[in-house]
C-alpha cells in the first residue's frame, strides 16, 4: 500500500487509519461524523446487495481499522441485515489499538431502524460484550435481547440522535458504514464531515445497484477537499472532507 497524497511514500491499513484525531475536530452539540463507503468505478456501492464483491481482503484490513479512530460505529437498518454485522472490534490487536488511540476497547454499535426491522439473531444484536443503540420510531422493545441494548427514540430526527450521542454518551467521533440511504439523509442534514471511499477497479452498470449516496437529490450539493490518497492492489483509498 502507497502513499499518494499529500506525500508520496510506502504505508498500510494500520498505519494509514492510526492517529486520525477525529474526535479533536469534533463540534460543540455533536460528534465528529465521517462516512466509510467502498465503490465501483462507475459509483456502484453493492453487488447483488452486499459489498462483498466489491471489496478485497486489503480493503477489509482497512475498513477495521478505520473503525479503530471512532467511539462509535453507525449502519443504517438495511446494511445490518444484509451483512449480518456482528462484534464491532473483530481481534485483541484492534481492541489494543484502540485503547492507545484513547478510546473504549469496544466502540458503542448505533443501528439506525426507523420501523425496528432487525432480525431477532443478527449476531451484533446478541453479543454481552457489544453496547448497542438502536435509533427508532417504533415505541416497541426487540424481546429476548440482554440489556447492552437500549433504545433513543427519536423518530427520524438525525441531527436529535447525534445531539444524544454527544450529551448522553459521550460520543465525540462517529464512523457510519451506510447504507447509501442512511447516506442521503445525513448529508441532507448537514452532519457529515468527512467521507472515506474505496474505489474498486470494477464496472458493474446497471440501474438498480444503489450510489454511495442514495434518496432524492441534495438540496445544496456537498463539496469536498481532497485530504489523502493511497494505492493497493489497484484500489484507490481516498479521504476526504466536507467543505463548509
Amino acid at each position: 500500500m502507497r502513499l499518494l497524497v499529500p506525500e508520496l511514500r510506502e504505508t498500510s491499513p494500520d498505519r494509514h487509519a492510526s492517529g486520525l484525531r477525529m474526535a479533536d475536530r469534533a463540534p460543540d452539540a455533536r460528534p465528529h461524523l465521517a462516512l466509510n463507503m467502498v465503490s465501483t468505478l462507475d459509483g456502484k456501492a453493492a453487488m447483488d446487495w452486499r459489498t462483498r464483491g466489491i471489496s478485497t481482503e486489503l480493503d477489509r484490513q482497512l475498513f477495521h481499522h478505520l473503525r479503530t479512530q471512532a467511539d462509535a460505529v453507525m449502519v443504517g437498518a438495511g446494511t445490518v441485515r444484509a451483512e449480518r454485522y456482528g462484534v464491532m472490534t473483530k481481534t485483541p490487536e484492534l481492541r489494543e489499538k484502540r485503547e492507545a488511540e484513547g478510546v473504549l476497547p469496544v466502540p458503542l454499535a448505533v443501528v439506525v431502524s426507523g420501523r425496528l426491522d432487525l432480525p431477532l439473531d443478527l449476531p451484533l444484536l446478541n453479543e454481552p460484550d457489544q453496547p448497542v443503540v438502536i435509533a427508532t420510531a417504533s415505541e416497541e422493545s426487540l424481546p429476548g435481547l440482554g440489556d447492552q441494548v437500549t433504545y433513543e427514540r427519536v423518530g427520524y430526527d438525525l441531527p436529535l440522535l447525534m445531539a444524544r450521542l454527544r450529551s448522553e454518551y459521550g460520543i465525540r467521533s462517529v464512523l457510519c458504514e451506510g447504507g447509501p440511504t442512511l447516506n442521503s439523509f445525513l448529508l441532507a442534514a448537514g452532519l457529515v464531515d468527512e467521507l472515506f471511499l474505496t474505489l474498486h477497479p470494477k464496472l458493474l452498470g446497471g440501474a438498480a445497484a444503489l450510489t454511495i449516496v442514495a434518496g432524492r437529490e441534495l438540496v445544496e450539493p456537498a463539496e469536498l477537499e481532497l485530504v489523502s490518497l493511497a494505492e493497493g492492489g489497484g484500489e484507490l483509498y481516498s479521504r476526504w472532507r466536507i467543505s463548509r
